[in-house]
C-alpha cells in the first residue's frame, strides 16, 4: 500500500512576502487579453472555451510548478469520479415525511453530462485524444447495511427511477448479487446482516490531470497562446481601465515581469485564496481556508485489482460530515488499474500538496479569522471527524 493525499478544498496558498523589486528585475511589461493563473482542469477547461468563442483573443497562463495537472487536478490527487448522483447518497436527502428528495441529484447528473459533452467536442475537434485516454466506464455502487439505511436507499432507488437519467440503475438486497457485484465489500461480512446495493453500469472514472495536459497541448498549437512554469504570481493590482497588471516571478532564475491582461482567471486550486486577497475585491476579504485534507489508500495488488471492479460508496453516519462517506473505487491512472480506499481525513496547514506550512497562516486576516471560527463552532460534528481521524493508526486504517 502506499499513500496518496488528495487535498479536498480548493482555496488558499501562502505567497512570498519578499518585495519584487528588492528580489529581482522587473523585465519588460508583457500584454496579453487573458492570463490563466494555475495550470490544472479549470484554467485548461476556460482556456479551451475561449480558444474556440474567440480565437483572436491571446492567452498567457502561469503555472508555479514545473509541469502542468500536478496539484489537485492530476489523477493520484482526487478520487476520479465523475459525479453524476448515482451513487453518492447525500445528494438524495430525506425530507422529515421519509420522502426522497432527488432534485439535487438530477443537477448534479446533467451537468456531468454537459461536461461529457465538452469533452465528446474536443475529441472531434482533435483536441483530445482518444476517450480512453482520459474517460473508462466503472460502475457506480451504493452500499449501505442496517435497517434503516436499506430502507433508505429503497426509497432512493424508487424515486430516482422517476428522472429517466437513473433508469439502467439496478437494486439488491441478496448477498449473493451484491458479492458478484462487489466481492471484496462482501468478503468476511456476516450473512445475516441486512444489506442493500444499487448499481449503474455506466458510471466513470475520469482522469482529470490527463484531460488537462491534452488540453493544454493544444493551446500550445496557438502562437497566441503562451505558458510559463515555473512562475509564481506575486501581485496583482486593478488599474484604472479595469484592466489588471501581474507581478510573475520566475521561480529558476529569480527574475520578475509584469502582464498587463484584460481580465484574469484565478484558477490555482490552493493557492486562490491568498491571489483573491492579493487582488482586493471587497468579495475576497470574508473567505479563509479550513486545514482539512484527505488521504487515500492505493493497492496495484493484482490479487485486489482483478477482484473489484466498481466504485463503491457508503453512507455517512448519522451526525457525520458528508466527506467521511467511506469509497472504494476502482482507478485507471498511468494506464493500469489500481483500487482506492478511503478518504481518511488528515489535518495540514498546507493548502497544496506543494505549498508552505505557513498557507493557514499567511492567508488568516482580521477579516476572514471570525468566519474560520464560526466554521469550527458550527460544525463541530467535522472538528471531531477530524480528530478522530487524525488519532488513527496505519492498522485501524486497514
Amino acid at each position: 500500500m502506499k499513500k496518496v493525499t488528495a487535498m479536498l478544498f480548493s482555496m488558499a496558498v501562502g505567497l512570498n512576502a519578499v518585495s519584487m523589486a528588492a528580489k529581482a528585475k522587473a523585465s519588460e511589461e508583457q500584454e496579453t487579453d487573458v492570463l490563466l493563473i494555475g495550470g490544472g482542469i479549470m484554467s485548461a477547461t476556460l482556456g479551451t472555451y475561449l480558444r474556440e468563442l474567440e480565437p483572436e483573443w491571446s492567452m498567457t497562463m502561469v503555472e508555479r510548478l514545473e509541469g502542468v495537472a500536478q496539484e489537485s487536478s492530476n489523477g493520484w490527487n482526487n478520487a476520479g469520479t465523475g459525479h453524476s448522483a448515482l451513487m453518492e447518497l447525500n445528494y438524495t436527502p430525506q425530507n422529515a415525511d421519509g420522502s426522497i428528495s432527488i432534485e439535487k441529484a438530477v443537477a448534479i447528473n446533467e451537468a456531468f453530462q454537459i461536461s461529457r459533452q465538452f469533452w465528446a467536442h474536443q475529441v472531434e475537434r482533435g483536441v483530445l485524444r482518444t476517450p480512453r485516454s482520459f474517460i473508462n466506464t466503472v460502475p457506480h455502487m451504493s452500499f449501505v447495511w442496517g435497517e434503516d439505511n436499506v430502507n433508505f436507499l429503497r426509497a432512493r432507488y424508487a424515486a430516482l427511477q422517476q428522472s429517466s437519467l437513473f433508469r439502467g440503475m439496478r437494486y439488491s438486497e441478496d448477498h449473493a448479487q451484491i458479492k458478484e457485484w462487489a466481492p471484496l465489500v462482501m468478503e468476511g461480512r456476516d450473512p445475516q446482516q441486512k444489506v442493500a446495493a444499487t448499481r449503474t453500469e455506466i458510471g466513470t472514472d475520469v482522469n482529470y490531470g490527463e484531460i488537462t495536459r491534452q488540453l493544454i497541448a493544444s493551446l500550445q498549437k496557438k502562437s497566441n497562446f503562451s505558458l510559463q512554469l515555473s512562475s509564481e504570481v506575486r501581485a496583482l493590482k486593478r488599474n484604472d481601465d479595469n484592466s489588471w497588471t501581474v507581478t510573475v516571478a520566475d521561480l529558476k532564475n529569480g527574475t520578475a515581469q509584469n502582464i498587463r491582461a484584460k481580465f484574469v482567471f484565478i484558477g490555482a486550486g490552493g493557492a486562490a485564496l491568498k491571489l483573491l486577497q492579493e487582488s482586493g475585491i471587497p468579495e475576497a476579504k470574508d473567505y479563509a481556508g479550513f486545514p482539512v485534507g484527505g488521504q487515500f489508500l492505493v493497492s496495484e495488488n493484482p490479487d485486489v485489482v482483478n477482484h473489484h471492479l466498481a466504485k463503491v460508496y457508503g453512507k455517512a453516519s448519522v451526525g457525520a460530515p458528508p466527506m467521511s462517506v467511506p469509497h472504494i473505487d476502482t482507478r485507471v491512472l498511468d494506464g493500469k488499474r489500481v483500487v482506492l480506499f478511503g478518504p481518511f481525513a488528515t489535518f495540514s496547514t498546507k493548502f497544496l500538496k506543494n505549498g508552505s506550512l505557513w498557507d493557514l497562516m499567511s492567508s488568516t486576516t482580521t477579516s476572514n479569522v471570525m468566519p474560520m471560527m464560526h466554521v469550527g463552532l458550527d460544525n463541530f460534528d467535522l472538528v471531531k471527524y477530524l480528530v478522530s481521524q487524525v488519532m488513527l493508526s496505519e492498522e485501524d486504517r486497514f
